[in-house]
């Protein structure tokens, strides 16, 4: 640690080594949505029924989870070079033998595989990024590197759902060679005489151990809870009580242990403890609320899966246009407003669409979409400044891998929260719906009446009336979680003001800026 960090990165080094290691990230990212259109085909073509086929997304998830956290004693036994470079050839050779798997279960194994070997990518990218240019660029390198984070969740769907219609599902996977192989060549010519410092540090077995325990058990639990209908399950509540001991003795071990896999000390830094908490609040509120509104488009307003990837498409416009200028800013203006000013843009958003009504047409779900795009670029970036001001460049890549692991288990968490709420809400709305038709009072009992007098029999007319309060049920049910999200962004501005404004901000003070 005492060697002097190697100098920037300048002219055609410094483009390409954005571009190779922004590229990574991409794919990355890309492959946790782009198969989620693809089920139905590879459950069809492996033999599989379609709950049998979520598993393909629910391996790469937990395994995900799980390495992410180890990035940091990774990095310090291997070098942040050679992990990186090591982490995006392993996933270009799990991306082939996805492609390739004959069956259901060999291609959940080569997911694990891919989501294992992913998980040192994303705060490696961070980490070599920030390293490449001069403190002051900080916020501009982290511009560059969100906007591949933004633009590849838009991507995915849209990309998986193409190629699945008009090639095949396995070149969803396949892709990633070309794309993966590049990147890793050219990050080792450019980055190679930057290896980080090294050390041998003894494996922590019972640390990982617990995290294995503990963060598996959480994400199946999530993954599995709503269809086992929760804790009337025997499996759901083994797998509640593994979750709760596991992560409970995992705090206990990882803060007395001299060489933690995962180090919590972190959290004893103010913006590092309540940036963490805020992002990953936001995150989760953020992450359910992306998966409610496709699954609500696709299921009650008759979207097909790609028609549903085009509505949510326009939000990488603004995150696009304004992130660079969020990451100029971030060293100049207070990046706990910026923040702030996302939280009121995602509220804003969600309580546009708790408006929305069966007869909401394309433009008008478009709308808040658009909006949101400018919510996301104020929200990363200085989310992400303020929770990494301050630390040592040594503990960079442990925060961001800590940082990263809490997220991501906080987009499980938020995304489970959100459709179980919406499908009990939903239940809630259509007893209401269909006792206002038992009492004969309502739209949906003059509507019936409309259908008998139009000819249909009363078991037709019935049927066709409980399509419409299932509608209006689940569409009631979305409003009320948007609303709730809504007023829950608004109270996270709160969480902001206890952390420190960095020092970078002052231009007679760049030094931190490393730090990010």
């Amino acid at each position: 640690m005492a060697a002097a960090p190697p100098p920037p990165l300048r002219g055609g080094q410094l483009a390409l080594g954005t571009l190779a290691l922004s590229l990574a990230t991409f794919m990355n990212v890309l492959d946790s949505s782009i198969a989620n259109v693809s089920i139905p085909a590879i459950a069809g073509d492996l033999g599989a029924s379609p709950s049998q086929g979520t598993w393909v997304i629910t391996s790469f998830a937990i395994a995900n989870a799980i390495s992410v956290p180890l990035t940091g004693w990774l990095t310090q036994r291997f070098g942040a070079v050679r992990l990186f470079t090591a982490s995006v050839l392993l996933f270009v050779l799990s991306s082939w033998l996805c492609g390739f798997a004959p069956t259901l279960e060999l291609l959940i194994a080569a997911r694990v595989l891919q989501g294992l070997v992913a998980g040192p990518m994303i705060p490696l990218s961070q980490t070599l990024l920030l390293a490449s240019y001069p403190r002051e660029k900080a916020g501009s390198a982290l511009a560059l590197w969100g906007v591949t984070t933004l633009v590849a969740p838009v991507a995915g769907p849209l990309l998986g759902g193409w190629i699945t219609d008009n090639i095949a599902w396995p070149w969803i996977f396949y892709i990633n060679v070309p794309v993966g192989l590049g990147a890793a060549a050219v990050t080792w010519v450019i980055y190679k005489k930057r290896e980080t410092a090294t050390r041998k540090l003894p494996i922590d077995r019972i640390g990982l151990a617990l995290l294995v325990t503990g963060v598996g058990s959480l994400q199946l639990m999530l993954d599995e809870g709503k269809e086992l209908d929760w804790f009337a399950s025997p499996l759901i509540v083994g797998l509640a009580i593994a979750a709760v001991v596991g992560l409970v003795l995992l705090v206990v071990w990882e803060l007395t242990d001299a060489h933690p896999v995962v180090d919590l000390r972190l959290f004893g830094g103010r913006n590092f403890a309540v940036g963490t908490l805020a992002m990953s609040v936001a995150y989760g509120l953020f992450f359910g609320n992306v998966v409610l509104l496709p699954l609500w488009l696709q299921q009650h307003m008759g979207f097909t899966a790609t028609a549903a990837g085009m509505a949510l498409a326009p939000v990488g416009v603004l995150a696009i246009l304004f992130t660079p200028l969020v990451g100029r800013k971030v060293a100049s203006w207070d990046p706990r407003w910026m923040a702030g000013g996302a939280f009121v843009g995602f509220a804003f958003v969600l309580w546009l669409r708790s408006g929305f009504t069966p007869q909401t047409d394309l433009v008008h779900i478009m709308i808040p979409t658009v909006l949101q795009g400018a919510a996301m670029a104020f929200f990363f970036i200085p989310l992400t400044t303020l929770t990494l001001a301050g630390l040592p460049p040594e503990r960079i890549a442990s925060a961001s891998g800590l940082t990263n692991f809490v997220r991501i288990t906080a987009g499980a968490v938020g995304t489970s929260i959100a459709t179980t709420l919406w499908e009990s809400r939903a239940a809630l709305h259509h007893a209401h719906l269909t006792e206002e038709l038992a009492l004969g009072d309502g739209p949906m009992a003059a509507t019936l009446a409309q259908l008998e007098q139009a000819g249909l029999s009363a078991a037709q007319a019935l049927a066709q009336v409980n399509r419409l309060v299932d509608q209006q049920a689940f569409t009631r049910a979305a409003d009320d979680v948007f609303l709730a999200s809504s007023l829950l962004f608004l109270g996270l501005i709160v969480l902001l003001w206890p952390m420190r404004r960095p020092r970078l901000m002052s231009a007679a003070a760049p030094a931190d800026a490393g730090a990010h």
